[in-house]
C-alpha cells in the first residue's frame, strides 16, 4: 500500500495535480466556491472530469448536474468541461449492478475508472465532496485502479459520530475504507475550530473580496435562486445572502472549498494517520479485520486559505482540461 505525508505531496512537486472532482453541487453554497476556486486554480491542476451525486438535499441528480454547469458557465469553461451524472442511489442498492451495461451512476463510475487508467507518472487525485457512493462503486467495478487514484473525502465528525457526507451512504464510506485506497478525510467537524467548519466567511468578506471577480461571461448565467450573473463573484455573494447564517457575525462555512485548499497546499492542515477504523451504528471502531491506508486532516489555516482562495478568483488561471 501507498503511504503518505499527504495528497498534496504532489501539488508542492513542479508537476499539476491530476483531479477528477465529484459533488453534490446543488446540496449547500459550499460545493458552488470548491468548483471555481479548482477551476481557476490552473498554476496547480489539470482537470480529469467533474462528476455529481445526489444526496439529501438539493433536488435530484439533474439538478446537482445544472448547478455545477451554472458555476463551469460563469467560470468561462462550459466549451470545455461537461458535467458526467452519477449516483441516486446508495452503493448497497447498486452494487450488485455495476456488471451490467447500464446501472445508476455508471456515467460517473466509467469516468473515474477511464481516467484513472490513464497513463500517467502521477496517480489521479478523486476530490470527493459529496458522498463516496461513486467512488465506492468504481472500486467495486474495477479494484485494479485502487494503486492509481488518491482520495481526498470531505466527511465526518471524526471521531465523534455523524455528519451530512457520511450519513448520506455509510457504507459506501466503510467500503472505500476497507479497500486499502490512500484516502485522506477533511474533517468537518460542525461548530469546532479544527475542521473545515471553522473556514466561514460573511457576507462583508465576499462583498470586499470576491463581488466582482473572475472571468466575465458575455451571456449571462441564471442563478438558482433567480437573477442574472456575468462572474462568479457576484454569484457567490447571491448564494450567501439566500441561505441562513449562523453565529456572531453571521457566517457560512466554505467546507468543501478548504478541501480545494488543502489540495492545492498541504500545509494549510495538519495530517495525521489514524487506525484501522470503520462506522457502524453511529460510531467510529477499530477493527483488526482489516488494513486500512487512512488519514485525516484537520487545523485548516482559515486566514491563507480564504487569502488564496480570493486570490485565486480575482488573478484566476483557467484549469486544463484534459
Amino acid at each position: 500500500m501507498m503511504e503518505s505525508n499527504g495528497l498534496a505531496d504532489s501539488a508542492s512537486a513542479s508537476r499539476k495535480v491530476r483531479v477528477l472532482l465529484d459533488t453534490d453541487a446543488n446540496n449547500e453554497i459550499d460545493d458552488q466556491h470548491a468548483i471555481a476556486y479548482l477551476l481557476l486554480s490552473g498554476d496547480s491542476f489539470v482537470l480529469e472530469g467533474i462528476t455529481v451525486n445526489k444526496t439529501n438535499n438539493g433536488g435530484d441528480i439533474f439538478e446537482q448536474a445544472a448547478e455545477a454547469e451554472r458555476v463551469i458557465k460563469l467560470c468561462d469553461m462550459d466549451d470545455r468541461i461537461s458535467v458526467s451524472l452519477g449516483a441516486t442511489a446508495s452503493f448497497l442498492d447498486i452494487e450488485s449492478n455495476v456488471d451490467q451495461q447500464k446501472f445508476d451512476g455508471v456515467d460517473a463510475v466509467d469516468l473515474m475508472i477511464k481516467r484513472a487508467h490513464r497513463q500517467a507518472s502521477d496517480p489521479l487525485v478523486i476530490l470527493a465532496i459529496g458522498k463516496l457512493t461513486n467512488v465506492a462503486l468504481a472500486i467495486r467495478k474495477d479494484p485494479t485502479i485502487i494503486p492509481k487514484i488518491k482520495i481526498l473525502w470531505l466527511g465526518t465528525n471524526f471521531p465523534i459520530a455523524g455528519e451530512y457526507n457520511l450519513d448520506s451512504d455509510p457504507e459506501s464510506v466503510n467500503f472505500v475504507i476497507s479497500s486499502g485506497a490512500l484516502i485522506e478525510i477533511a474533517v468537518v467537524r460542525y461548530k469546532q475550530s479544527t475542521g473545515t467548519a471553522m473556514v466561514t466567511v460573511t457576507p462583508k468578506d465576499l462583498e470586499e473580496n470576491l463581488v466582482g471577480n473572475g472571468p466575465d461571461v458575455k451571456t449571462p448565467v441564471v442563478g438558482r435562486n433567480g437573477g442574472e450573473f456575468y462572474n462568479f463573484g457576484d454569484y457567490s455573494l447571491n448564494l450567501l445572502n439566500n441561505c441562513y447564517l449562523f453565529g456572531n457575525p453571521p457566517s457560512r462555512p466554505l467546507y468543501d472549498m478548504a478541501a480545494v485548499a488543502i489540495l492545492k497546499n498541504s500545509v494549510w492542515a495538519d495530517i495525521k494517520k489514524i487506525p484501522s477504523v470503520l462506522y457502524s451504528n453511529g460510531c467510529w471502531s477499530e477493527t483488526d479485520s482489516i488494513q486500512t491506508n487512512l488519514y485525516i486532516r484537520e487545523n485548516f489555516n482559515k486566514d491563507e486559505i480564504l487569502k488564496d482562495f480570493y486570490n485565486s478568483i480575482k488573478n484566476y488561471s483557467k484549469v486544463e482540461v484534459i
